[in-house]
């Protein structure tokens, strides 16, 4: 019997990107075992291929789409993608925009920056969740030069800014709906400012898959993992009480997901239509942020957009 063909395919451990993949390899809770009402096996039909999923945080999965590329379909963020493009290929699924919405730079309630202007004057130290981030990339076109900055995990960012730890911390995934709880304040929402100025959505992450799939599994090996991605997000996107159990089961590490309402816009803001398929108007996005960024020397070149 021919053994199916192993696929790795890592993502991030927020809400969106773990929706997305359960079609294609079935879903288990964090102790191994069962989760009521999501099937343990994959749900789609994987064509010969099994899927087996990585988790980690953004940062390390630019790092490693940066620096080895051997991970088969990776969640990355958008700006990594110039710095890549040799090896990956963006999928039209998977990928998430922030339209009139996006990353976040918060400061404590009692701070006296105020705005972008003030970033700039009094420059504070700024928690950012990486430096190849589209969150990073876009600050740095705001602010328009260079900023002192420390990389931390997405999720220690706004306890940080709490604390005092930094001045100000850039937000991303779901600390962009609850960071008022900690009793932090908004300074700029930076997919607002985008929409405003560009008139598009802001591409914050993708979903890429290496261009020499075909030459190791076979002609049309790339065209149908594709496929298989677009398939898996419809698939969740139509199973949404699946893909809040899977979320249930994950709250002794992520408590903010037992709030129903906050997983509820938060997928709705990021597991869409352009999620579903990017559209023309997500590669004119792309394009955009790409001339942007090698305009100001902050990237390569990225060349044309080829989703597949």
């Amino acid at each position: 019997m021919t053994q199916p063909a192993r696929i790795t395919l890592a993502h991030s451990p927020d809400a969106d990107d773990l929706v997305m993949w359960w079609p294609l390899t079935g879903a288990k809770a964090p102790d191994g075992g069962p989760i009521l009402g999501v099937p343990a096996e994959p749900s789609l039909d994987t064509l010969g291929f099994a899927f087996e999923t990585i988790a980690a945080d953004i940062h390390e999965l630019n790092r490693r789409a940066s620096e080895s590329g051997d991970l088969d379909v990776t969640a990355i963020s958008a700006y990594t993608y110039p710095f890549v493009r040799d090896r990956y290929r963006i999928t039209r699924c998977g990928a998430s925009f922030g339209d009139g919405y996006g990353p976040k730079v918060v400061v404590r309630a009692d701070s006296p920056i105020m705005c972008d202007g003030c970033l700039k004057r009094q420059r504070p130290r700024i928690a950012v969740p990486g430096d190849r981030t589209t969150a990073f990339l876009t600050l740095s076109i705001v602010l328009g030069q260079p900023f002192d900055y420390v990389v931390m995990p997405f999720r220690d960012i706004a306890p940080a800014v709490a604390s005092g730890r930094v001045g100000a911390g850039l937000l991303i995934h779901e600390a962009q709906l609850t960071f008022a709880d900690l009793g932090l304040r908004q300074v700029i929402d930076l997919g607002a400012w985008w929409k405003a100025r560009m008139g598009l959505p802001l591409p914050l992450g993708l979903n890429v898959l290496r261009r020499d799939l075909d030459a190791r599994h076979g002609p049309g090996a790339l065209e149908r993992v594709a496929a298989l991605l677009h398939g898996s997000v419809a698939f969740a996107r139509s199973h949404p009480d699946e893909c809040r159990a899977l979320l249930r089961a994950g709250i002794g590490e992520r408590p903010e997901w037992a709030d129903d309402a906050l997983v509820n816009r938060y997928l709705d803001m990021y597991v869409n239509e352009s999620t579903a398929d990017m559209g023309t108007t997500g590669r004119q996005s792309l394009e955009r942020l790409y001339a942007e960024g090698a305009n100001l020397g902050l990237c390569p070149e990225a060349g044309p957009i080829d989703p597949a």
